[in-house]
């Protein structure tokens, strides 16, 4: 026959009970003899002694202890279920995710960050599973409710706290304003283009082009534009720079 220790009975309570118990349930099992301390330090033990293997004890965030498939097992035994469980849509995931992260919410709120009207049945079906419930009013016309997630929601998703959810992943933004280059670009356009930050008409940028392109002889040859003479003065104004020619010959 089994030697029961301390530690064997609180396994068997634990794997028959039909919802998880606290350290005060437990230590009804010994007549409150034993203290809380002794009691978690015995459920430590358990734990350490389960780690690995094919169900695991956990502790919970209001304080209960149950026993549960290890994390990956599941990936075998639903092969045994006939009936699916019911997959959430993803408007449905992103509303319960908006709760999660962004509590206390109301439900403008929601329609604010998704962008798009959110269906009461979502919310709905949350509140009849237990996860989502009314935590407060916002003192707003109308004072809507405030959205907040539930203990059984942790206890569901294997969590002792909200800081335990996965954290958030920040990517940076790749919009920029219309017109505007990203901010690589436009420091490389930068040091490649003497003329940023002014526009110039497109004559210009052919007549630039024109200059750097065309040979020495092609410039010297231009025609100059002819100044008037000065007034007093017979003489014949002087040629223009080859520099201030405004057009070349084709």
């Amino acid at each position: 026959m089994a030697e029961f220790t301390p530690q064997t009975i609180l396994e068997a309570a634990l794997l028959t009970a039909r919802k998880p118990l606290t350290i005060r349930d437990m230590r009804r099992l010994f007549n409150d003899e034993p203290s809380a301390k002794v009691i978690r330090g015995e459920l430590e033990a358990l734990q350490a002694f389960w780690r690995g293997r094919g169900m695991e004890l956990e502790e919970l965030a209001d304080g209960g202890w149950r026993f549960r498939t290890a994390q990956g097992a599941m990936t075998w035994l639903s092969r045994l279920e006939e009936e699916r469980p019911a997959r959430y849509s993803r408007a449905a995931m992103e509303t319960l995710a908006i709760i999660a992260y962004r509590q206390p919410v109301t439900r403008g709120d929601i329609e604010e960050i998704r962008g798009v009207t959110v269906n009461p049945a979502i919310i709905r079906q949350f509140e009849d599973r237990g996860w989502v419930e009314t935590v407060g009013w916002r003192e707003t016309p109308g004072r809507p409710a405030l959205l907040g997630t539930t203990k059984t929601f942790l206890n569901d998703l294997g969590l002792k706290s909200l800081a335990d959810l996965p954290a958030l992943r920040e990517t940076q933004s790749e919009e920029f304003a219309l017109g505007q280059e990203a901010p690589d670009a436009a420091g490389q356009n930068m040091q490649e283009s003497p003329g940023i930050g002014t526009m110039q008409l497109q004559e210009e940028l052919d007549f630039d082009q024109d200059q750097h392109e065309a040979p020495a002889g092609a410039r010297e040859e231009a025609h100059p534009v002819p100044r008037p003479a000065e007034e007093g003065g017979g003489e014949e104004a002087p040629s223009a720079d080859p520099g201030d020619a405004v057009g070349e010959e084709r």
